[in-house]
Order: C-alpha cells, then structure tokens, then sequence
C-alpha cells in the first residue's frame, strides 16, 4: 500500500505532458489500472510495469508515442488487442513471464506493423513444439524473438534502443566528423610540443627538414673527399719535389 501511494503522489507531482520515460516497476495496480496513469502522458515513450500485478490491458491509456513497453512479470493471459489501438507506435513489447499459453492469443500482435522485438520469455506458449519458427511467420514484422533472431544472432544490448531513422542520422554525423580517434591523434600531436596548428603541416614540414638533412650530409661528405684528395696531391707534389732536390744535393756534395 505505501509502495502504491508513493508512486501515485509522484505521478501527481510531475507535469505528465513533459515525461518521456516512466517506470513503474513493482508498483501494485487496482483493478488492472495504476491510478494517475492516463491520456495526459502525450510525449511517453519508454513505460514499465514489470510485476504490478497486471491481469489484462483493458484500461492501459492512449499512448501514441510509445516504442517501448515492458510488461513482465504480471498476469496477462490475452486482450492484447488493445495494444495495437492505444499503442500503435510499439517497436518493443516485453511480455515475459506472464500468463501467454497459445498462438492464437499473440496473433492479435499482427496489427503492430512497427514492432520488431517480441519477448515472451518464461510463458507457457515458449514450450509448444516449433515455437521459434511460428512466431516468426505469424509476426512477420519483427526481428527479434526473445533477444535472438532467426538465425540465433543476439539482439543488441540497448537500452536506449532508438529507431533505424536515428541510427542513419548518427551514422552520418560520425561520417561527417571523421574516423574514430582521428582527432585523438591530432591532440597527442599538438601536446608534443609542436608549434604548428594541424598535425598534416607538421608531417610535410618534418619530412622537408628531413629531406634537407640528407642533402646536406651528402654535400658535406663530398666537400670531405674533395678535399681530401687536394691534401692527397700535395703530399704527393711535395715528395716529387724532395726526390728531385736529393739528387742536385747529392752533386753538389760530391763537388765538395
């Protein structure tokens, strides 16, 4: 009762046309209703009532916005009909541990055009023979049964699980700004120490400098051989030179 009145006085106190996300987890429902929830939630579009002891959805709201309802741990058992007609936006549906024994029940799911995941984990429906396999071609619409696909790959792990649109949208501003890390690089580049603005000025100016190093050590190298060989030649002249003055100075001793 006080778990009751504490989530009543919050719906109360919040202006119910701003909230977009609600949870009402564990919070005991009165005659299939949670007194407080209505009409007025326009913008809603995250809502979960997981174990409130929920029997049917006869007097769930018009929610129009709504993509994600979580309603496990209650008593369902059908009417999900009225799904379809309040909620007809639903892209996500979890419906596990409840009350759902046969096809026929889920069939009223079909008018979900948008839904594409579907949880009925813990029902008594998931022990019928073939179970994955006619879920799929009742609902063609969705993608993921229980977290998995048909081919058994793992839904992602989102809780904020937006729509493809949106996904477009972030898959282009990331294309638009650039591989992941690039601009990373470029900051390691400019805590270096460098003077230069952008990390591509600093690998063109680099590689000239070092372009010029090279040529310089190459002038260097030949400017050492060159001169070498002029010290080469003068030692040579000068021992040509001596030769021919020991034999003018042999003569002349012989004169002597």
């Amino acid at each position: 009762m006080e778990m009751k009145k504490r989530i009543t006085l919050e719906l109360r106190n919040r202006a119910p046309e701003k909230v977009t996300e609600l949870v009402l987890d564990n919070c005991r429902s009165s005659n299939g209703e949670i007194e407080g929830l209505n009409d007025s939630f326009k913008e809603l579009e995250f809502l979960s009532m997981a174990n409130v002891e929920l029997t049917s959805l006869a007097k769930l709201p018009t929610l129009s916005k709504l993509r994600k309802l979580e309603l496990s741990d209650n008593i369902i058992s059908g009417g999900l009909e009225v799904l379809a007609e309040r909620c007809p936006n639903l892209t996500y549906l979890n419906l596990s541990g409840n009350k759902i024994k046969d096809l026929g029940t889920v069939e009223a799911l079909q008018n979900l055009k948008n839904l594409k995941s579907l949880d009925l984990f813990n029902c008594e429906i998931t022990n019928l023979e073939d179970y994955r396999d006619s879920i799929f071609e009742l609902l063609q619409q969705i993608t993921y049964l229980d977290g998995f696909d048909q081919e058994d790959n793992e839904a992602p792990d989102s809780e904020d699980d937006d729509d493809e649109g949106d996904e477009d949208d972030d898959d282009e501003d990331e294309d638009e700004a650039g591989p992941p890390g690039e601009y990373e690089e470029e900051d390691d580049e400019d805590d270096g120490g460098s003077d230069l603005g952008e990390g591509e000025e600093e690998e063109e100016v680099g590689l000239s400098y070092l372009m010029k190093e090279e040529i310089q050590d190459e002038d260097d190298d030949d400017d050492y051989v060159e001169e070498g060989g002029d010290e080469e030649e003068e030692a040579e002249g000068i021992r040509g030179e001596k030769r021919k003055r020991d034999p003018e100075d042999e003569g002349e001793e012989e004169e002597d």
